[in-house]
């Protein structure tokens, strides 16, 4: 398993104002949306392609397209909705699938409640989109059933990570043979007792949209 944290200022600064208790919803949106578009520029380094000819005004010359299968974005609901548009914007003809996916506070495991993915993913590149890894048991998860269903590699994007959330996926995969990355803004300190990160922003969904 791979972890890339990205290094720039502009990452930094975006989320430091996501961490901000006094950041508004909307503010928070327009934000995590404009980080995920930097995440994904990383995230995307490895993305398939076919070389192709095209033609200039001028002359024929060589250039890539993105292969088929097109890679599949996979948001874990309700958070993962709000760093959709952000990947979308990058990678406009991929297709878009959804889980949804709970974690139960008293046992911090995860389950699944909604699906809406093809039934084969053989030869696809998944994206998964999940704000917060935190103890890590809704991404493997989500890992394990992309991977079940026959995703041939998979990246997660997360705003942040905390090293207890990255020690569980190794723990899940490391003998799997299975290509899996993950690519976030800031690795933090530790969880709290509750299983959320410290610095943290708080819990992601809330912030988004509202607590419901």
């Amino acid at each position: 398993m791979e972890t890339h944290v990205v290094d720039h200022p502009l990452v930094s600064h975006k989320l430091t104002t996501l961490r901000d208790v006094r950041t508004d919803s909307p503010t928070f949106r327009r934000l995590a949306d404009e980080l995920v578009t930097l995440l994904a520029y990383e995230a995307t380094r490895d993305v398939r392609v076919s070389e192709v000819t095209v033609e200039t005004p001028l002359v024929s010359t060589q250039g890539v397209r993105l292969s088929r299968p097109t890679p599949l974005v996979v948001p874990i609901l309700r958070a993962g909705l709000g760093m959709l548009d952000g990947m979308m914007r990058l990678l406009p003809t991929a297709e878009v699938g959804f889980l949804g996916m709970i974690r139960n506070e008293e046992t911090l495991e995860a389950s699944t409640y909604a699906t809406r993915l093809p039934e084969d993913l053989s030869g696809r590149q998944c994206f998964v989109l999940d704000p917060m890894l935190a103890t890590g048991g809704t991404l493997s998860a989500a890992i394990e059933f992309l991977f079940a269903r026959g995703a041939e590699d998979v990246t997660a994007l997360c705003l942040l990570a905390a090293p207890e959330g990255l020690a569980h996926l190794e723990s899940v995969f490391h003998d799997s043979g299975r290509p899996i990355k993950v690519v976030t803004a800031g690795l933090d300190e530790r969880l709290n007792e509750l299983g959320y990160i410290l610095p943290g922003l708080g819990d992601a969904g809330d912030r988004l949209y509202g607590v419901v």
